[in-house]
């Protein structure tokens, strides 16, 4: 849907790119091949042509620092599919929910193929190099707990990526409540050794593995696993009801 996207256009709301997709208009090229046609004021038609060149020449570039910079981060969803190449599904589990008294625990990132965990004074540092490496993001709920967390413990990451907050997005198009609510609402079941555990498990657990006990690790490690690989089956699960709700805004 990024290519037929146009409020990252100075000057361009909600309203006026509804009244473009209304003209028929399903990509940028198709823009500009009937920019004749479209009823627009002429200035400002040849002003959205004019981005639309500038955005175009980005997408080939595959600059998600641009589209991260323009495009409202509301709307980050819309890049999925032409960024998911490059897509980190994340997730943290923490000693608690203070960003100045708790500390992370373990950091889950899955690229669609591999699940990478980082777990504190294991090998922790390592998301630094890691999350460089991606051009969006995606979360649960990330943008008002885990990146701020992240960037509390590691200010070195810029995080200038795309990121793609599915909370927000699901409400839009009526999954509300938590993730494993929404799990639930999707038919996506949990392994029997995660099933039922929730954020206040995933404190004890570390705190069982800090007083010797290895399995406890290895179970949080798992219930992380499923959160981030979770989060993939549902935005593919989704992502047409959300160009729907988009459109009819």
């Amino acid at each position: 849907m990024l290519n037929n996207t146009y409020i990252h256009i100075p000057g361009v709301g909600k309203s006026l790119e509804q009244k473009i997709w209304a003209q028929g208009i399903r990509t940028w090229e198709e823009f500009l091949e009937m920019e004749d046609k479209i009823s627009i004021p002429p200035a400002r038609k040849a002003r959205i042509s004019e981005e639309i060149r500038k955005s175009s020449a980005h997408l080939a570039a595959k600059d998600c620092c641009f589209f991260s910079q323009c495009l409202p981060s509301a709307e980050h969803w819309r890049a999925y599919p032409l960024f998911s190449d490059s897509a980190a599904f994340f997730d943290i589990e923490t000693t608690g929910l203070s960003q100045r008294m708790d500390k992370i625990t373990v950091v889950g990132i899955y690229d669609g193929r591999e699940v990478k965990s980082y777990i504190k004074d294991i090998n922790l540092d390592d998301i630094v190099e890691e999350f460089s490496k991606y051009r969006l993001l995606v979360s649960f709920n990330g943008a008002r707990f885990d990146l701020p967390f992240i960037k509390s413990e590691f200010p070195e990451i810029e995080f200038k990526q795309l990121h793609v907050d599915l909370m927000y997005p699901l409400r839009r198009i009526g999954y509300n409540g938590g993730l494993k609510n929404i799990e639930k609402l999707l038919g996506i079941s949990r392994s029997e050794d995660t099933e039922g555990l929730t954020g206040f498990d995933a404190v004890r657990l570390w705190k069982q593995y800090e007083r010797g006990d290895v399995e406890a690790l290895d179970r949080l490690v798992e219930y992380n696993k499923e959160d981030i690989m979770n989060l993939k089956t549902i935005i593919e699960l989704t992502y047409h009801k959300m160009v729907e709700k988009a459109q009819k805004t």
